[in-house]
């Protein structure tokens, strides 16, 4: 009965999304479209689970060169308590002045864009990330829970949420607590919403850029399964383009 009700709640989510987001997935993507076609590289970032959208971008079959994840392994856990714990990643991704040291290791310029993921929009990671692009000349495009930011008080020193930051502001539409199951007997609710939601306006945006490029002439170095049968080399050649394309980043 309850995996039922989150079925239907993560539809009904999915399908707000569609609903309400589809002039800004559109703009999105041709923002981020006109970073590669310019050689440029669409950043992404994400703290704690707000990373796994940007695992799932690129390299990911389906997607193509032109997409630069941002990693800090700090701010991912590979733990529950102890080095490497949630513990740990929740509070650094709170203190204002980190997220600016991340980016001393990437070279944004004017040309690129940037994707920024916080179900909440709170923390000062995120935050800062797109404080420090926009600061850059870099156009910012954030996915977090609008809901929570209508019903929240901001928590940065700068008195804003995500959001407040974004040239484009994708709402995910996951309330803000996030989990969506409620059952009888316990206060606390069950089975979060906010991943499938960040994944799926990710492959929105994967394909909404895609056919853009496309459309516009060009032929994106694309990721392939090797189960569909490949050319010889086809992969390799798309590491080596990407490879290409950062190396004329480092700072």
């Amino acid at each position: 009965m309850s995996s039922r009700q989150y079925f239907t709640r993560i539809e009904e989510i999915l399908q707000q999304i569609a609903r309400t987001q589809q002039a800004a997935i559109e703009r999105a993507g041709q923002v981020m479209a006109q970073s590669i076609e310019a050689d440029g590289l669409v950043y992404l970032f994400g703290s704690g689970h707000s990373v796994i959208p940007v695992l799932d971008v690129f390299p990911r079959y389906g997607s193509f060169v032109g997409f630069c994840p941002i990693y800090d392994p700090r701010l991912m856990w590979f733990n529950v308590v102890g080095p490497g714990g949630a513990r740990e990643l929740l509070w650094l991704e709170r203190q204002e002045g980190y997220a600016k040291n991340i980016l001393v290791s990437y070279k944004l310029e004017p040309r690129d864009s940037i994707l920024v993921y916080s179900h909440g929009g709170l923390n000062a990671a995120p935050i800062e990330v797109a404080i420090e692009a926009k600061a850059r000349g870099v156009k910012v495009i954030t996915v977090s829970s609008h809901q929570n930011a209508r019903q929240a008080q901001a928590t940065h020193s700068s008195g804003r949420m995500l959001s407040d930051v974004a040239d484009i502001a994708i709402d995910n539409c996951v309330p803000p607590e996030d989990a969506l199951v409620g059952v009888e007997g316990i206060r606390e609710k069950f089975a979060a919403g906010s991943t499938v939601a960040a994944v799926t306006i990710a492959m929105a945006l994967v394909a909404e850029v895609g056919a853009r490029l496309v459309k516009d002439g060009a032929k994106p170095p694309t990721f392939v399964s090797p189960n569909v049968g490949l050319e010889p080399g086809h992969n390799q050649r798309v590491f080596e383009e990407y490879a290409r394309r950062v190396s004329k980043r480092v700072p």
